[in-house]
């Protein structure tokens, strides 16, 4: 009886969007007020992140039951949003509900779809597991329409959506879950690779590789061989929290700054059962800070130490997924300790889509001996547009005639070599662009392929 009060208040009460262009100097103002419901934040934060815009400031409230959310956004050329059509798509995803919705671009990637089979995959990470998966496809004669592959702490998770299998033979099913699982256990990985095959699902893909790799406690750091830890070199994010009396517990976060990382964050609390109460968001060039007033949904702040410790972890966790992992190569000389930071070259592909295309292309990049770093793969009217960025397998710059000799192979009209960032960068000094590239990209024990769409 209660839902359905809350149900009916709702619909007395749409949303209330405001969208000025004037309040702010160098960023659009979207206000949002609405009643107020568990998970409202995320789904708001989601519209924002599809659209690929970029959220510099926000300041959140919805103590009560009503909603009030203000968010400071740009596009991705740092721009104000200014296009009617955007501005009037924006208002319309924002007050008939954040559910689900096509881009108005199209570039958005994940519609829910019956032509396509959705296939999670969890396994450790280890140097060409990507290549060997889209080995298996090609055989089955499935071809990756688009595809989510991140890696953290040893671990690696994927959502992958193909066509040209039966989606309504489960022999099929199975035998592609098969197949699969027998490669991810190459790493003798048998009690913990996991494929599921299914029909796509309705939950955002990102959001369901934060459950993936939640599930797969990925969360839990792991010690790298050799690897101690150096002073003065972590960029890992900080994370605090404190209790006011009984009310609230304050969790404060300070990380590099990067799109969609306000997305992980409420993702992330709001999977865990927490409330965001009161918040505020401030993404500077270099750093972010949020800090939120939260409570778990029985009503209660953070009772315990163990509890605080675990959404520690999982909220470093949900901030350093999409982000490439560091490495600093030590180096001594003359006894003065240098660090060298290595980040990749980026290579852009565009040809027609076939099926079997990614696989000839990441097989053509392992036997050249290239660890990939990072990948945004997309298939738009019958075309592939993949970007790659790459170094070797110690992760230092590619040999440039390695790379002459793959862009001859494949075809040096169809791979470009869009930008060079193999040489160490001098310090700051960044353009926005430099600095969103040149955070993402960055190689440790990043041995395998991570496959995310763009969102900067």
């Amino acid at each position: 009886m209660d839902d359905e009060y809350a149900k009916l208040i709702r619909r007395m009460n749409p949303p209330r969007v405001v969208i000025d262009n004037e309040a702010c100097e160098d960023a659009t103002v979207i206000q949002v007020d609405s009643v107020n419901k568990h998970g409202i934040l995320l789904e708001v934060v989601q519209v924002l992140t599809d659209m690929n815009l970029i959220i510099t400031k926000a300041y959140i409230s919805s103590d009560g039951g009503w909603f009030m959310d203000v968010f400071y956004v740009i596009d991705q050329n740092g721009n104000k949003i200014i296009d009617e059509d955007v501005i009037g798509y924006i208002q319309r995803r924002l007050e008939n509900g954040a559910g689900y919705a096509p881009s108005l671009r199209g570039s958005l990637g994940m519609m829910p779809s019956e032509d396509y089979t959705s296939i999670e995959l969890s396994a450790t990470d280890r140097p060409g597991l990507l290549s060997e998966v889209c080995a298996v496809l090609a055989d089955l004669h499935c071809n990756v329409v688009n595809a989510e592959i991140w890696t953290h702490n040893a671990r690696a998770a994927a959502v992958v959506h193909v066509t040209g299998c039966e989606i309504e033979d489960p022999k099929c099913l199975s035998n592609i879950g098969e197949l699969l699982c027998n490669v991810l256990k190459g790493n003798n990985d048998v009690k913990t690779a996991k494929v599921t095959v299914s029909p796509p699902g309705i939950t955002n893909r990102e959001r369901r590789l934060h459950q993936i790799m939640f599930a797969d406690r990925d969360y839990e750091r792991v010690e790298r061989a050799g690897l101690g830890k150096v002073k003065g070199t972590s960029s890992r994010p900080h994370v605090t929290m404190l209790n006011i009396e009984k009310d609230y517990t304050v969790v404060t976060m300070r990380s590099k700054d990067r799109p969609k990382l306000l997305f992980d964050i409420v993702c992330t609390l709001t999977d865990l059962q927490y409330v965001v109460f009161h918040g505020m968001v401030d993404a500077g060039r270099m750093e972010a800070y949020q800090e939120f007033y939260i409570r778990h949904v029985d009503g209660l702040p953070i009772r315990c130490e163990a509890e605080r410790d675990r959404l520690i972890q999982c909220l470093e966790a949900a901030i350093e997924r999409r982000t490439c992992e560091e490495i600093w190569v030590m180096v001594v000389m003359l006894t003065i300790l240098s660090c060298l930071f290595v980040q990749g070259l980026e290579l852009e592909l565009c040809t027609e889509d076939r099926v079997g295309l990614l696989s000839d292309i990441t097989r053509i990049f392992r036997e050249n001996s290239l660890s990939i770093k990072r990948a945004e793969i997309s298939t738009i009217g019958g075309n592939a547009k993949d970007t790659f960025y790459v170094t070797d397998v110690t992760g230092n710059p590619v040999d440039p005639m390695i790379i002459d000799s793959i862009r001859q192979q494949i075809g040096r009209t169809k791979l470009r070599i869009r930008h060079n960032s193999t040489v160490a960068p001098e310090p700051p000094q960044e353009t926005t662009m430099g600095y969103l590239f040149g955070n993402l990209f960055k190689a440790r024990t990043f041995q395998n392929f991570k496959l995310i769409r763009s969102y900067s």
